[in-house]
This record gives C-alpha cells, structure tokens and sequence, in this order.
C-alpha cells in the first residue's frame, strides 16, 4: 500500500483564506500564507490553494501568492483557479508552485489537459471535479459549483486521465462543509475505474472520516480545510489516529 497524504485546503478569496458549507456562505478563517507555513510545520504531506473567485470574477490566480507561499513552505503545493492556458502554469510554476489544478477550463476546452501535460508533465496537472448527485447520478458542475453541466462524474474523471491529468481532485458538493464524511462510495469507484491517484475533497469532520476514506474509499489523499483552520483536528494527532489503524502515512 503506498503512503495515504493528508492535504490542507485553503480557499482563497480577496487574498484570505475562507470557508464554506455546500459552496456557500463564506467566513474568514485566516492569512493563506501564515496557515500555509503552520501546516508545514506540522504534518502536512501538501497544501492546495484554490483561488475560488478566479473564475467567477475572471481574475489570474496571484502569482504573487505563490511566491510567498514558495518562500515559507518546504512541502508540496497545488494551485487553482482561473488557470485557462500554458502561459497561466508558466508563470505559477516559475513563481514556486510544484502543481496547478485545473477545473472549469478543463470543461470548456478538453484539449487543455493534453496540452499542459505534453508542456509541463502529468505529475504537474491537477483536475479538479466538483459534482453533486441529481436523480441519482453524479454531474459535475462549474463556476464554484453554481453552473451544472450536463457530464457524468465518471466519464469526465477518465476522459481526463487519458487526456493526461495526473491525479484527480473530486469534490462532493453535497458532503462540502457538512462534516458528515467523505463520498465513499463515489471514491471507491473512482479508484476502481482510474489508475492515478484519487484525492477525496469534501466532508471531513473526524479522524475517523479520514480512515473511512481511505478504508472504503480507496482514496490516496484525503484533503479538508475547516477541521485544520479551525483546529478541530490537529494533523499530528490524525496521523497518530491513522498509523494505529494500520494505514500507512508520512510521520
């Protein structure tokens, strides 16, 4: 079994980091850069920072972030939103990110993962799917979950990884916030039907969520943001949690 990675999220808007429930209604939960160099410190095996008004308001992820960022972390950092061309991954990897995460510009123009894994390497190339369950079936939506689409969960994920993706960042927009657990059963497919990693995103509210996702939902990373900014969770006391259920992570 390789190494499970447990991920910080900090959603970014306006410079601060914020989060949600289901999308929706917004709070401050601190400056990216001081939870980024804390996080570092304390266990984190990576950071994602999703710029969620980027694509929404049309603004390029600050480049300037992503230099602070580079300068006070030593682990791993992704990087989203608003990112719609090789000029845009340019600029954020020489800037310090060590991946970008792809969403929106991944559906409106497909041909993009292909192009920026030919350019940069798969192991750089991030798509991020959020998608919530309509009569039963998961559809992948857009705009920070606002704008449905008319994709299956499934198909796109694998579309995707032929096209060049290198891991998947799935998002249940129905498990967002409500820390009621991960979306297993959805996670467990993915890892079954793909064979890049699967990064679980949405529904983190105890250590055991973790275990569960990574037990049942055959994920290989598990990423949360809440439970860290808030400190419902510290990082040190999952792992301890996730190494006496024998599940093997990073000390």
């Amino acid at each position: 079994m390789l190494t499970k990675r447990i991920i910080p999220c900090l959603d970014i808007k306006n410079g601060r980091t914020v989060k949600g429930i289901n999308f929706l209604d917004l709070r401050d939960a601190g400056d990216p850069v001081e939870l980024a160099a804390f996080y570092a410190k304390n266990g984190a095996d990576e950071l994602v920072f999703l710029d969620i008004s980027a694509t929404e308001e049309k603004r390029k992820t600050l480049a300037n972030l992503v230099l602070q960022v580079a300068e006070k972390v030593n682990i791993p950092f992704t990087v989203g939103g608003g990112i719609s061309s090789v000029e845009d991954v340019d600029v954020l990897l020489q800037c310090g990110a060590d991946k970008v995460s792809i969403n929106s510009s991944a559906v409106k123009r497909p041909e993009l993962t292909n192009e920026l894994s030919a350019k940069f390497g798969n192991q750089c190339i991030v798509v991020a799917i959020d998608a919530k369950q309509i009569h039963g079936e998961w559809i992948v939506h857009l705009v920070g979950g606002k704008k449905a689409t008319k994709l299956n969960l499934f198909t796109w994920a694998k579309e995707v990884e032929k096209r060049g993706a290198g891991e998947i960042l799935f998002t249940s927009m129905d498990h967002d916030g409500t820390k009621n657990g991960f979306a297993n059963e959805a996670l467990s497919r993915l890892s079954q039907e793909l064979n890049i990693p699967i990064i679980a995103s949405g529904g983190a509210g105890t250590i055991e969520h973790f275990s569960d996702a990574f037990t049942e939902g055959k994920a290989d990373a598990a990423l949360a943001a809440s439970v860290f900014h808030f400190k419902e969770i510290a990082i040190p006391d999952l792992k301890n949690y996730l190494s006496s259920e024998e599940i093997l992570v990073r000390k």
